[in-house]
């Protein structure tokens, strides 16, 4: 059972839905105008709030930050009958949790009962859990900067919202990191998905978000149910999104804007229930300006969005992650956590790490494997992009074609040799890197 306060100036349905919810053993409480939606918030504190936007004396959308400044814990939920999105969008940014739109869903409705039931039960179970012992490394982004503390802070906002969400960072920052955290923040129990757009053509991919049906196409001898489908009411991660065919993008645009999808193949509309995370290390604004980027999709998307900061730009957070993932790496490995002497620690200081925390932990990982001791000198650790001032100050010298395969070589180094990462750094297309890594000769080996 959890409190109600339905806010609707409405006599008849609020009525209604009084009867509905009480039938379902809730407290409920009712108030037709947002005055008294406030005296009714403050006697009650309720659980779940349904406000209504279209009120006598106040707007819905002005009286929903002051509820919940009022009532930090509680969860609002808005009722409209606005076929656009626009006012629903406003109100998850401004902490709203979620929308039905009118004429009510009474199932709808009481699945969100009932899932606020189950938000405010495991509440209470973390409140009263014994902290998570260390060696079990809960998901966490180590660091004091200013700017984790903000990512650390808006997490917490949209833990109660399922609000789309945009991430962006450079590679190895902790773009899905983010997602992941976000993910356990709102709803643990339910499916996380991750899909990278930049790993599939846009057909397959299509399949993989939406599903498909028996005999949709050559091969598809039973149905499928896509990511979509498959996360239930837990999250999707779309990273790279900057890679997503145009087609693609349009089809993606209609999912969030009417909250369902069809599998390829099929005719009956499937609810998305969901929350949505992207994520590209690209600059959406240049490709929504360059044509290659829909930007209607882009506002969808960056209904909130997150920025991470690349490691150079926190050098003071660098060793208490080194730290961090000393001890997760260690216990990974299954061997007795090292320390770092004096001179690891400023070399790892001064590096500009162009792989970010991913090129970090690989650093790190490298060196445990491979010392002996109980730490790690200066000397062990492999820092393959070398120092970056000492390399701009350098003149070039050779033919161009020497300069731009030495060039190609760092950069498919840099990223693992994964030709779509590596490709996108360079700015041309894959195809054009593997004809210039045939003309090149380059192998792998040559890199190691």
């Amino acid at each position: 059972m959890i409190k109600i306060l339905i806010i609707d100036d409405d006599p008849a349905l609020a009525r209604s839905l009084e009867i509905q919810l009480r039938a379902a053993e809730h407290q409920v409480a009712v108030a037709h105008t947002v005055s008294d939606g406030m005296a009714a918030l403050a006697a009650m504190a309720p659980d779940l709030v349904l406000l209504d936007l279209n009120l006598p004396d106040e707007h819905g959308l002005q009286a929903l930050p002051v509820i919940i400044a009022l009532q930090p814990d509680v969860i609002v939920v808005i009722m409209t009958g606005n076929t656009e999105n626009s006012e629903a969008v406003q109100a998850m940014r401004d902490g709203a949790y979620d929308y039905l739109r009118k004429p009510l869903d009474l199932d709808a409705l009481l699945r969100m009962a009932a899932k606020v039931e189950e938000i405010k039960a495991r509440e209470a179970r973390r409140e009263a859990a014994e902290p998570e012992p260390v060696h079990r490394f809960p998901l966490e982004m180590v660091g004091s900067d200013r700017k984790i503390i903000d990512v650390h802070k808006q997490i917490g906002r949209l833990a109660r919202s399922k609000v789309t969400v945009f991430v962006s960072g450079e590679s190895g920052t902790g773009k899905e990191l983010v997602a992941r955290i976000l993910h356990d923040a709102t709803s643990p129990e339910q499916p996380f998905v991750a899909i990278n757009c930049s790993a599939f053509v846009s057909t397959l991919l299509e399949s993989e978000l939406f599903g498909y049906e028996k005999g949709a196409f050559t091969g598809a001898d039973q149905a499928k149910e896509g990511k979509l489908e498959f996360a239930r009411e837990g999250t999707v991660f779309l990273d790279e999104i900057g890679d997503m065919s145009l087609d693609l993008q349009s089809k993606l645009l209609r999912v969030l804007q009417e909250s369902e999808f069809v599998r390829v193949g099929g005719l009956q509309a499937r609810p998305l229930q969901a929350r949505i995370v992207t994520a590209t290390h690209r600059r959406l604004e240049e490709m929504v300006a360059a044509g290659t980027f829909r930007q209607d999709l882009f506002y969808r998307l960056k209904v909130v969005s997150i920025e991470l900061p690349p490691l150079r730009d926190r050098r003071n957070d660098i060793e208490p992650l080194a730290e961090h993932l000393l001890a997760k790496i260690a216990a990974k490995i299954g061997r007795q956590p090292v320390r770092l002497s004096a001179e690891a620690r400023r070399k790892l200081r001064t590096s500009n790490w162009p792989g970010n925390v991913r090129e970090l932990e690989n650093t790190l990982t490298r060196a445990m494997v491979l010392v002996h001791g109980k730490e790690i000198d200066a000397a062990d650790l492999d820092m393959q992009q070398g120092d970056k001032e000492d390399q701009a100050a350098s003149p070039v010298r050779g033919t161009l074609a020497a300069t731009e395969k030495k060039f190609i070589s760092q950069v498919l180094a840099e990223h693992n040799w994964n030709i779509t990462h590596t490709a996108l750094s360079l700015d041309i297309s894959p195809t054009t890197l593997r004809k210039k890594i045939t003309d090149y000769h380059l192998k792998r080996a040559e890199l190691s």
